[in-house]
């Protein structure tokens, strides 16, 4: 079993395909093994070609292709259902996450020897994005930290780290990865957020338009709130078990 995979969804990236996995593969160098799995997301341009060139020269490197663009969550949700490690970290495949930032990610869930730690989420400083950007979503967190109460100033950003049965087990729907702090308290995990850089876009254009991300953000928020009203109350705890079968437990 790899020690940690690293999802990549992709939608037409092919300019920050050899930069960015030759990143990702310099910052998991100290790790005992992992895996690349980049998740080309129905795209248009050379991106697919481009990632099946590089798997001769980077052996961590797998390819999943959507036959159709499905979106950011349908993306890294396949990723995650292929993963062999039992830690999965994310980054965008724009280039904007850094991936120097994922041993952040990595480390603290591979250090809880507890099995309470489900999520860990990178919160951007220093945002190289322009300015309606930022300002749209300033007032998306804000309106979804007040009516969901998840802890969280920014849950948009790519880097996150998070345990595999923790997000399998979060209920499925396009914009997930908007919510996963919200979803991963729902469920009993605790979060940890780690700031984490940002950088300028140098290939491909943004996905998502600020009206568009307002229109679909307002009809998640609402079902997101009504999941965790929903929530089971209840969970049933094996004595002396955690989620490695180490002993511990969450409660």
């Amino acid at each position: 079993m790899k020690t940690v995979a690293i999802v990549i969804p992709m939608h037409n990236e092919a300019g920050a395909v050899a930069a960015l996995i030759a990143g990702i593969r310099a910052a998991c160098a100290s790790l005992p093994s992992f895996e690349i799995i980049a998740v080309d997301d129905g795209s248009t341009d050379e991106t697919a070609a481009r990632l099946k060139a590089l798997q001769a020269e980077v052996p961590e490197l797998r390819l999943l292709q959507h036959a159709k663009a499905a979106g950011q969550s349908a993306a890294v949700h396949s990723g995650v259902l292929a993963a062999e490690a039992a830690v999965v970290c994310t980054l965008d495949g724009d280039g904007q996450n850094p991936p120097e930032e994922l041993p952040k990610l990595w480390g603290p869930l591979l250090a809880d020897r507890s099995g309470r730690v489900g999520l860990v989420a990178g919160q951007r400083i220093g945002r190289r994005d322009t300015l309606s950007k930022k300002l749209a979503s300033r007032f998306a967190n804000g309106l979804r930290a007040w009516v969901l109460q998840d802890g969280t100033r920014d849950t948009g950003c790519g880097l996150k780290g998070f345990r595999r049965e923790a997000f399998l087990a979060f209920p499925y729907f396009d914009h997930m990865h908007r919510y996963l702090p919200a979803l991963a308290k729902r469920d009993g995990w605790e979060v940890v957020l780690v700031d984490v850089a940002h950088r300028e876009r140098v290939a491909g254009r943004s996905k998502y338009g600020n009206l568009q991300r307002a229109l679909v953000g307002i009809s998640d928020l609402i079902g997101v709130a009504w999941l965790i009203r929903r929530r089971k109350k209840a969970r049933a705890v094996e004595p002396g078990r955690n989620a490695d079968g180490q002993g511990g437990g969450r409660g």
